[in-house]
């Protein structure tokens, strides 16, 4: 005999396979949720690493940066002190030099002429002064060449003064001598 199925089997693979679907449907949903949370907590956790880490070399670079300030003061006060050194040695090491071109300008000077003005700008010195007669003046010249504390005498100018006096006006370079020069 034939058997006939009454039975809506159709309508049942149906519902169960909509049951399956759904059911996938909500694991996959769940599924996604979890890999959603787990992605956005760990790019979450990247981003407060970095955040931390951004925070601790912003305050690292505050750091350094007052160092590099406190060196720059340094390096000032260093260079400043320096030049004080350098400057008190020169006039220590001067010191005797001065007397001795002083004394090596009392030398040079030939009788009956006198010096009004002596001005030194570094190692240049000018001179004015009076002398009875340009013969003088031209003994001084001389004896300035002669001289090793001097070189390159300059006259500017002489003028005749009411009174048999001759005012004049001179430049010389002031130098050091050499060993073996000093008289």
């Amino acid at each position: 005999m034939a058997t006939i199925n009454l039975r809506p089997w159709r309508e049942e693979l149906r519902q169960e396979k909509q049951k399956e679907y759904v059911s996938v449907l909500a694991l996959v949903a769940i599924v996604a949720a979890a890999i959603w949370w787990f992605v956005s907590g760990a790019y979450g956790s990247a981003i407060e690493s970095q955040q931390a880490r951004n925070d601790y070399l912003a305050m690292q670079s505050k750091a350094l940066d007052k160092k590099i300030k406190e060196i720059k003061q340094l390096k000032t006060k260093k260079s400043q002190l320096l030049d004080r050194m350098q400057l008190i040695q020169d006039l220590q090491g001067n010191r005797p030099v001065i007397v001795r071109v002083f004394d090596e300008m009392a030398r040079v000077l030939p009788e009956e002429l006198f010096f009004q003005d002596v001005k030194v700008k570094g190692k240049a010195l000018s001179i004015s002064g009076r002398a009875a007669s340009n013969d003088q003046i031209s003994t001084l010249m001389r004896n300035f060449d002669k001289s090793a504390w001097f070189k390159n005498p300059n006259l500017y100018d002489v003028k005749a003064n009411k009174g048999g006096y001759n005012s004049f006006s001179m430049g010389v370079t002031q130098t050091r001598p050499k060993s073996g020069e000093v008289k």
